[in-house]
């Protein structure tokens, strides 16, 4: 199991900070994915317990609110993000 990681999130810090943590644990994060629902591909069992699931779900809905509130679109911040921790940077053009 995956350690939970809960953080305060209060602003686009702490939203990408959430976020690379979660992808340096291995994750293929998606900002829509459930938490509950990421399975280890290795041995077939849930990624995260429950309770780790829902602390990081309730983590991922403070993300969004910090990036409404701060006019920026979750998706590509996320997505820069992904594509920087994972190297991909090298071989996907970033988003705008």
């Amino acid at each position: 199991m995956k350690q939970e990681i809960t953080m305060r999130i209060e602003n686009l810090d702490d939203v990408a900070e959430f976020a690379g943590t979660v992808i340096r644990s291995g994750v293929n994060l998606h900002p829509d994915d459930d938490f509950r629902n990421y399975v280890n591909l290795e041995t077939g069992q849930p990624t995260y317990t429950e309770k780790e699931a829902m602390a990081n779900n309730r983590d991922m809905a403070s993300a969004f609110r910090v990036c409404d509130k701060c006019g920026v679109d979750i998706y590509g911040f996320m997505q820069k993000i992904f594509l920087v921790q994972t190297g991909l940077d090298r071989l996907i053009p970033m988003p705008e």
